[in-house]
């Protein structure tokens, strides 16, 4: 059951979906590629290769279907409908044609840092099976996508009213800004350490731009962007009450925050600051005066003044 236990809270939000009287068709579309698509992507690879980097192609590829499928099936406000779908379509494909890119550039041939991370901590949790883990694990990242990261869209997309509310005013803002400043902090990155190689200088730690703030700066902007369709979603939630029964209008509202709460453990724990953190301690010399003067996750003033830019 360890093996397995992850899968319930995911398909039990799809499950949620499938039995919302306003969703179950989309939701059973949308899933159903969802799996096709992982299947295809990710757990064959994962299969014959026994590494969990596919994860990054089929996860993002996922989000695009979250679009396109809400962009034909749904049959809310046309506006409303083409803006979530472009906000979930420019998303993954801005990080899918990433990682098609790494896979070309044969990036992919080595196991991401991060899921030899996860391999070790299965093995501390009694997971010996490492094989069934990979796969299992690569079902539950599909079922997110066929559950609660397709709930803002699908309730956004519900709304027939043609005005746009206060809430997806600064919803739409809190996207904008928390996307650009994903880029920005990328941008920087990629600039940062093309510099560094220029210079001849290795194993440097980044500190330049957002990064004097976060140590992570893209992983909370990533973790914005959810927020910004979460909030935008309340208003077409709102009006679900008198489509749904109680309880599952009560469901759907957790099912938004689940979003959020999935995507923080996510992109702090499971594979994103923390295992990073992890190798990069073991890299990097100036990683340990990095973690005490900077925040991990939410951005903040330097805690050391002063700290030099390594």
């Amino acid at each position: 059951m360890k093996y397995f236990s992850p899968l319930i809270t995911f398909a039990a939000g799809w499950a949620l979906l499938l039995i919302a009287n306003s969703f179950t068709s989309i939701s059973l579309i949308n899933g159903v590629l969802q799996l096709l698509l992982f299947a295809l992507v990710v757990c064959i690879p994962i299969w014959r290769t026994g590494r969990m980097s596919y994860v990054d192609i089929g996860w993002p590829w996922g989000l695009v279907v979250i679009g396109i499928v809400t962009w034909v099936f749904s049959e809310g406000n046309s506006t409303r409908v083409a803006l979530v779908s472009m906000a979930y379509i420019f998303a993954g494909a801005r990080m899918g044609l990433g990682a098609l890119k790494m896979w070309r550039m044969g990036l992919l041939k080595t196991e991401f840092p991060r899921y030899e991370y996860q391999k070790q901590r299965w093995i501390k949790a009694g997971k010996t099976n490492t094989a069934l883990a990979m796969q299992l694990d690569a079902i539950w990242q599909g079922l997110a996508n066929a559950s609660f990261l397709a709930i803002p869209a699908f309730i956004i997309a519900t709304n027939p009213n043609a005005s746009l509310s206060l809430f997806e005013i600064i919803g739409v803002i809190i996207w904008v800004g928390a996307f650009a400043m994903e880029s920005i902090a990328d941008i920087q990155k990629q600039t940062f350490l093309r510099a560094m190689k220029r210079a001849g200088k290795k194993k440097q730690v980044c500190n330049v731009g957002l990064w004097k703030y976060s140590r992570h700066p893209n992983y909370f902007a990533e973790w914005m962007v959810w927020n910004g369709l979460i909030v935008a979603a309340i208003p077409s939630w709102l009006a679900l009450y008198n489509q749904e029964t109680l309880i599952i209008w009560a469901l759907l509202a957790v099912g938004l925050l689940m979003a959020s709460k999935m995507m923080y453990s996510t992109l702090v724990y499971i594979t994103g600051a923390v295992p990073s953190e992890y190798y990069s301690l073991q890299k990097r010399p100036g990683y340990k005066a990095y973690q005490e003067a900077t925040n991990i996750f939410f951005p903040g003033p330097s805690k050391e003044k002063g700290l030099a830019e390594i």
